[in-house]
């Protein structure tokens, strides 16, 4: 729409497109207003918007993704949980252990997080393994204790959903659904996560390229719900010195590609607790919109992923260090 389009024009636009069947989708920013026209491109290529008051330009978006494509959104998206922000010039900074094992290691990291100036705590109540002997989580347990966590210190909770069995539980007790590595292309449970009224934290997979990874997020947005925050956490490839090759040009990319949040896992891409600040850095310096990182008061008793998190005694300097790169890039932590 043209910078002096009234109310009025934007509304007859979309009741016209919707007259024909076409889904219309109203993103309204700081200087422009954009509506997204999602429907057969046979069919909207019959409708006269070029002449409807008000209008300025029509833009065709030819990327298989739409909802989810830059085009479609005047500014850049901005998730806020309970007054906590991710995108933009807002930096998330989201940290918790990668298991929820006992009350008293989750309290403890949580306080920490918090003292640091996190902005949400991540904790793993069901968890994806390699193995199936190894431990799986503590499940509806650990989330109880994820919610007695935020009820104490105020971070809103991130936490896996791997079940569609588990969706109740989960959107109950979760502020941000998180879909990992493992189920980045389980479309069924994209869809099932479209349609809760929660944030959505998606993993790219780990042989995933960008595009699919904006496919798997299309299928969310495409049931209602574009509160997505995309997540580079390292490939596989035939490098061996790290757990994952992180794709730090993946992130410049989907900063293109895409008005959604985009942020770095250093921890699992690492593998290794002393290259994950250097990661987490670099994640900033490139222009992701925050990171997940995991930590842990004693590391080395862990019951997963003990070689990457940071200890909790360690977690305030390795905040400031990664805050000092965010404000070097003009953000701030949201």
């Amino acid at each position: 729409m043209g910078p002096k389009a009234t109310p009025d024009q934007t509304d007859h636009v979309v009741a016209r497109l919707e007259e024909a069947g076409v889904d219309a989708r109203v993103s309204r920013g700081r200087e422009a207003t954009v509506i997204g026209a999602i429907g057969d491109r046979e069919l909207l290529a019959t409708l006269p918007v070029e002449g409807y008051p008000g209008v300025e330009q029509v833009v065709p978006i030819v990327k298989p993704y739409r909802l989810v494509a830059r085009e479609l959104a005047a500014d850049p998206t901005v998730i806020e949980v309970d007054g906590r922000r991710v995108g933009d010039s807002y930096f998330g900074l989201i940290a918790g252990p990668c298991s929820v094992e006992t009350r008293e290691q989750t309290l403890e990291t949580a306080r920490v997080v918090a003292a640091a100036g996190g902005t949400m705590l991540r904790g793993g109540a069901f968890k994806p393994r390699t193995s199936p002997y190894t431990f799986q989580g503590l499940g509806i347990e650990a989330l109880e204790l994820l919610k007695e966590a935020k009820a104490e210190t105020g971070l809103p909770i991130v936490t896996e959903l791997m079940d569609p069995r588990h969706v109740d539980e989960v959107v109950e007790a979760a502020d941000v659904i998180q879909i990992g590595a493992r189920n980045s292309q389980n479309f069924l449970l994209l869809s099932e996560v479209g349609r809760a009224e929660k944030p959505v934290l998606l993993k790219r997979g780990l042989s995933t390229s960008v595009e699919e990874l904006l496919m798997a997020a299309e299928y969310v947005a495409k049931e209602g719900n574009d509160r997505i925050i995309l997540c580079e956490r390292g490939m596989k490839t035939f490098e061996t010195s790290t757990r994952f090759t992180l794709d730090l040009g993946a992130v410049a990319v989907l900063k293109k590609e895409t008005h959604l949040p985009v942020i770095v896992d250093p921890s699992h891409a690492a593998g290794r607790r002393d290259l994950v600040l250097p990661l987490a850095r670099a994640a900033a310096a490139v222009g992701a919109d925050g990171i997940i990182v995991e930590t842990h008061p004693q590391p080395e008793q862990a019951l997963s992923d003990a070689a990457q998190q940071i200890p909790t005694s360690e977690f305030a300097a390795f905040a400031a260090e990664v805050g000092a790169v965010v404000a070097l890039m003009g953000k701030e932590i949201g």
